[in-house]
């Protein structure tokens, strides 16, 4: 066994990457994938269908249902509440869950609730507390509730200026078509 796995975790799937941790009073059902170096914390949940990419964490507290994509490089804070149903009933099932995304190197706050079928783009971070209810673009800070824009900012985490550059890794960014693109080269 290349991963670690505590004795007191349920882990009924096989498809776990090396080198990842799952920690005490979590339950991975048997449909789920977690990919390598990923950390699940205690007490988590995560259903069938679901994906989880490499080197993801998971904080304590966090369940994860049928429908999630988190990508690679992903941190999920304590507490993040996923959602995947618009119309929930009791006993009443879709045909299908909806998909919610978490593109690359994402950050969610703890605390924060995910409602289903939207997408938190890469690099993206949401603040604690937050309630997503539309589509995070790539390299954009947000929070509220409603969760909303507040800056725009650099794959290591930190506020963009006006002139779009990262004032502590000096990144230098730019727009084309509403999107954020980083340049070739750090000015």
């Amino acid at each position: 066994m290349t991963y670690y796995i505590h004795p007191k975790a349920i882990v009924e799937t096989n498809a776990i990457g090396e080198n990842t941790r799952i920690w005490a009073f979590s339950h991975i059902l048997p449909g789920a994938s977690i990919g390598m170096e990923s950390n699940i914390c205690d007490h988590t949940f995560i259903e069938n269908d679901v994906l989880v990419g490499n080197r993801v964490t998971i904080k304590s507290g966090v369940y994860i249902w049928d429908g999630a994509r988190i990508s690679d490089d992903v941190f999920i804070g304590p507490n993040v509440t996923f959602t995947n149903d618009l119309i929930p009933r009791s006993k009443k099932y879709p045909d299908k869950f909806l998909q919610t995304i978490i593109e690359q190197g994402a950050s969610i706050g703890a605390n924060a609730t995910i409602i289903a079928g939207n997408k938190i783009g890469m690099y993206a971070m949401v603040g604690a507390g937050s309630v997503v209810t539309k589509e995070i673009p790539n390299n954009t800070l947000w929070y509220g509730n409603p969760a909303k824009f507040i800056a725009n900012i650099c794959d290591c985490g930190n506020k963009l200026d006006n002139d779009l550059l990262c004032g502590k890794c000096n990144e230098s960014y730019y727009l084309k078509n509403n999107q954020l693109h980083k340049e070739n080269k750090k000015r």
